[in-house]
């Protein structure tokens, strides 16, 4: 068979067909208006709910609490004269009024004087806790996701301090570690638990490991669910054995379920405020950057809003941080020098 070629001074053009694939319907200009319209009124509300608020805390945290002598007129300002950056330097550098419009080293005690403290202080009950949690999360999940008889009662056991109310769990394990509480009954002393330091950090992470580690341990079995069991078989036949196959199959398969549950705990334990602040007061070395929030709202609200508006920036950087990283290695985004 032969092809016909084209006549001299015509041009052969040659049309590829089109690649198959899926053809997004263009959204027509009615229907876009009208999606504006429906969904403007729920924008407008969170703006008003949620905007508004960090608008009006960050400007108020430009604005002073104390009274102080105009220079213009020599008489005195009420509180919420323009302080400008002073506030966060009460914060972040720790600096106090002296008198004389001076500054010096905020006195230890006081609470300028404790901001760093109690960030370290939150960033180590997130990083303690969120791993234990995760750690004991998972032998749970595993434990509820085997068929076995009774599985159910199992399951409810194990979901049940989940449910219980934080302030209930907090004043629950307060009767655990007083002086003659259960703890000291059973171990034979009178030891006062929240009474230092370190003890009283230990006091708060049990509290808080026992009271949350079903929530991880719920996410993490919905992620279990979701694996084959003929996956598991074949890798039997391979011989595999029980620890190759959590590390080769469990693990990878059920990561973004675990990524959910990390981020939300440690977003969760950056905002610890009522169980330290039942079980210890604060004392001994347990005052979060929330409980200090708190305390500074009865000092002056003004530098308080400083103070919230760093634990916002902190908390959303951190969580900013995490959605990135899990998003990139367990999730799979394309990206530089990835697969």
């Amino acid at each position: 068979m032969t092809l016909a070629k084209p006549a001299a001074g015509s041009t052969a053009q040659t049309s590829l067909p089109e690649a198959p694939g899926p053809k997004r319907n263009k959204i027509k200009t009615g229907e876009g208006r009208l999606a504006v319209m429906l969904v403007a009124p729920t924008i407008a509300l969170l703006g008003l709910i949620v905007g508004y608020p960090i608008v009006k805390a960050i400007y108020n945290s430009f604005l002073s609490d104390s009274r102080k002598i105009d220079p213009a007129t020599g008489q005195f300002q009420e509180p919420g004269a323009w302080t400008g950056l002073t506030n966060y330097k009460h914060w972040l550098l720790q600096q106090c009024p002296s008198g004389a419009g001076k500054t010096i080293s905020c006195p230890t005690g006081t609470l300028g004087s404790q901001f760093w403290s109690s960030i370290s202080v939150t960033v180590g009950f997130t990083v303690v806790t969120v791993l234990l949690e995760t750690m004991i999360g998972m032998v749970f999940a595993l434990m509820m996701n085997r068929a076995f008889k009774g599985r159910a009662l199992v399951r409810a056991a194990i979901l049940i301090p989940w449910a219980i109310p934080t302030a209930v769990t907090a004043k629950l394990w307060q009767v655990v570690f007083d002086p003659q509480g259960i703890l000291n009954k059973v171990l034979g002393t009178s030891f006062a638990w929240t009474s230092s330091q370190w003890p009283a950090r230990w006091a708060i992470v049990i509290a808080d490991v026992w009271k949350t580690t079903p929530f991880i341990a719920l996410l993490i079995l919905a992620g279990l669910q979701g694996i084959s069991a003929d996956i598991y078989e074949s890798a039997k036949v391979d011989g595999a054995n029980a620890w190759q196959r959590f590390v080769k199959i469990t693990l990878p398969l059920v990561k973004p379920a675990l990524a959910v549950a990390v981020i939300f705990r440690t977003l969760d334990v950056l905002r610890m405020y009522d169980l330290p602040a039942i079980l210890t007061g604060g004392a001994n070395g347990t005052t979060t950057i929330s409980i200090l929030v708190v305390k500074q709202l009865n000092s002056g609200i003004y530098s308080a809003s400083a103070l919230s508006t760093i634990t916002f920036v902190f908390i959303f950087a951190i969580a900013l941080g995490m959605v990135r990283l899990f998003n990139a290695n367990i999730v799979g985004t394309p990206g530089k020098g990835g697969k």
